[in-house]
């Protein structure tokens, strides 16, 4: 029965690591597609949403494998792995609403009428808030191994300790590598579509040849 449980156990967790090595996959091969020619500041804006949307509909699908899977395992299992797939829960329910969020605002955003400048600003904002959303999650990982060293000072909460720890370290692992891909891409969007501005010329009211130089 013990070797049983431990195997259907072993099964749920592989089954979120496979998700988790999915995602970033789907990321690694979709976003690329993503950034391609950039002729002007609406085009160059218009891709850096669709490289959210991209990155958006895998958290989504990662929150939602985790939900599917932990709430089978909360029920099913018990001590320790119940707390596990329990956090896995709780922590995806709040991703889930993220990406749902992010999507939606995506969908719904009029950038027609503003400036090559506000446009590039905003997309800047976004790049730096996926770094800083990195090293957040190293947060989130060092939270993880806080709560499991505490496991051995709280043996009345040892159980609970141990499985939201290895939840909140895998949650975060995830996070932190799915940001700082995020934060790749965009910082190579914005740096193709620079290189393209620097070699376009611009005339003054003189007539001088001019560049963009960022």
């Amino acid at each position: 029965m013990k070797a049983l449980f431990t195997a259907h156990n072993s099964q749920a967790h592989s089954v979120v690591i496979r998700h988790a090595i999915i995602g970033i996959s789907l990321l690694l091969l979709l976003l690329p597609a993503a950034v391609q020619g950039q002729s002007d500041y609406v085009e160059y804006y218009g891709q850096s949403l669709r490289i959210n949307k991209i990155g958006m509909a895998v958290l989504g699908s990662w929150a939602l494998a985790n939900i599917s899977v932990g709430a089978y395992g909360w029920s099913q299992q018990s001590g320790q792995r119940s707390y596990f797939h329990q956090m896995n829960v709780f922590w995806n329910a709040v991703n889930l609403c993220i990406a749902g969020f992010a999507l939606y605002s995506n969908l719904t955003a009029d950038y027609a009428l503003l400036s090559g400048e506000e446009l590039l600003e905003m997309q800047f904002k976004t790049q730096r808030l996926y770094l800083i959303n990195a090293a957040v999650d190293v947060g989130y990982v060092s939270v993880g191994f806080l709560l499991k060293y505490l496991a051995t000072k709280y043996p009345n909460n040892e159980l609970r300790l141990r499985g939201y720890g290895n939840s909140v370290i895998l949650q975060g692992s995830f996070l932190f590598v799915f940001d700082l891909l995020m934060y790749g891409f965009l910082r190579g969007q914005r740096a193709d579509f620079l290189q393209q501005l620097s070699f376009s010329p611009m005339q003054d009211a003189w007539g001088l040849a001019l560049t963009y130089q960022f």
